[in-house]
């Protein structure tokens, strides 16, 4: 099958909000079957990166953190914007020390993945951090607000299972590395 076939064609573009993080543009495109859609709107996000972070006594970090949007504390895999022009393995161990204050130098990316490509652009890349030391405190950010906890891997399994970690894109990475680590068939 020739799957470039359902590629559309941008005729134009024009932004309507642009802002540090998030932007939202609009396109008028037109289908392979000739067809013209005004006005598809897309979200520009930064790319995100984040990890299944085992330290060097075998816990995963986890993060607890207010999420306005959505108006929950969410649990979570670290992670975090990357930075213009920096690489996505630079910037989740920018992420991890800031954020936890553990340092990482073992590196596995264990998958790209996108959100929403229908209506968003960015990919989030996950990795698997191995071997990570405890080196500092926190360093946040004025709007970030962040407890930090261990959990064996027994205990995210049991915490996917029971539906209690929301953000999808860190689901997406935990089983990824439940897989590579051979905890799930």
């Amino acid at each position: 099958m020739d799957y470039k076939n359902l590629t559309w064609k941008k005729l134009s573009s024009y932004y309507i909000h642009k802002g540090p993080w998030a932007t939202l543009r609009s396109d008028s495109c037109e289908m392979p079957t000739g067809h013209i859609v005004e006005d598809y709107y897309v979200l520009e996000y930064p790319n995100w990166v984040n990890a299944v972070a085992i330290t060097d006594d075998n816990k995963i970090l986890m993060v607890h953190q207010y999420r306005h949007a959505a108006g929950i504390v969410s649990l979570e895999i670290p992670g975090g914007v990357i930075e213009d022009g920096e690489h996505p393995e630079d910037a989740l161990r920018r992420e991890l020390l800031e954020e936890t204050g553990y340092l990482f130098d073992d590196f596995e990316l264990l998958c790209s993945v996108y959100a929403n490509p229908s209506t968003a652009n960015n990919q989030t890349f996950c990795y698997l951090a191995r071997a990570g030391k405890k080196v500092q405190e926190q360093v946040l950010d004025a709007q970030e607000e962040i407890i930090v906890q261990t959990f064996t891997i027994p205990e995210v399994k049991q915490l996917l299972a029971e539906n209690k970690i929301a953000q999808a894109l860190h689901c997406t990475g935990l089983f990824y590395a439940l897989m590579k680590l051979g905890e799930l068939p």
